[in-house]
């Protein structure tokens, strides 16, 4: 096939790699054409249009070549990249969680593998975290946009039903969300569990926007149904995604933990 140009794509840089002396490799996340690596030639010259562009966090719409080889994962070639602007790049708390949901999109996304709906969603938890106005609504975002990337790529079980039977969930009863068996009742020795009723409050906002409508459907999660039960849902969401993302743990991960003991 021939090569073909990509132009005016909107996309988020997730990762940077140092190429030669001058270049770097990027892992971008675009709306149109998925998970895509390019090579920015010449990005680290101090002259660089490239420069103080290509930084993570920040909208971007870039225009590149892609080569006409017909195999996925392949390096592609940086042509063009404007920041369109609208927030500052996050700090603190923000900074690192947006640095997590980078590098869960680098482990569970295929390469060259569109998710539009998920892109949009991705960039409205960015414009809140680089809002600087987030306070207590970072960690129901946080969560919001797990349950829609596990969703997205297949990962996440019906949240009104126990996934192994099949039974309809009790509103009373505990249910623990877990690696291998999915959703099922709880046991002794579970670290977290919520009701049937939270459960199926997610279920609910869930499906509340639709197909290919994760930006609304964002929003009515993290407002309504994860914000009463975020501490519980967050180490069992945490435990379904690393089991997914495979070893090691996520390098975010393990920084925050050690942040956290200091």
């Amino acid at each position: 096939m021939p090569a073909r140009r990509i132009s005016e794509e909107p996309a988020y840089v997730l990762h940077r790699y140092d190429w030669s002396e001058s270049s770097l490799i990027l892992d971008v996340f675009t709306r149109h054409h998925g998970r895509v690596a390019l090579v920015a030639k010449g990005a680290k010259k101090p002259t660089s249009n490239f420069r103080p562009v290509l930084l993570p966090l920040q909208p971007l719409r870039v225009g590149y070549t892609a080569g006409g080889g017909e195999g996925q994962g392949e390096v592609h070639v940086l042509k063009g990249a404007e920041w369109v602007g609208g927030h500052v790049m996050p700090t603190g708390d923000a900074l690192m969680s947006g640095l997590y949901l980078n590098e869960l999109l680098m482990r569970l996304l295929a390469r060259e593998d569109p998710h539009p709906p998920l892109f949009d969603a991705y960039a409205g938890v960015v414009r809140v975290l680089g809002s600087g106005e987030h306070g207590d609504a970072l960690e129901p975002v946080l969560r919001s946009f797990e349950l829609l990337l596990l969703r997205e790529i297949g990962l996440l079980p019906a949240l009104d039903a126990e996934t192994m039977t099949l039974a309809p969930l009790q509103p009373a009863a505990r249910y623990a969300l877990v690696p291998e068996a999915g959703l099922r009742a709880a046991q002794p020795g579970d670290r977290a569990t919520l009701p049937g009723a939270q459960w199926l409050a997610l279920h609910g906002a869930l499906e509340s926007g639709g197909p290919g409508s994760y930006t609304t459907t964002l929003r009515a999660i993290a407002s309504s149904a994860v914000a009463p039960m975020t501490f519980e849902l967050k180490p069992q969401l945490r435990a379904l995604l690393q089991y997914h993302c495979g070893s090691p743990l996520l390098r975010t991960r393990q920084l925050m933990i050690d942040l956290q003991l200091l």
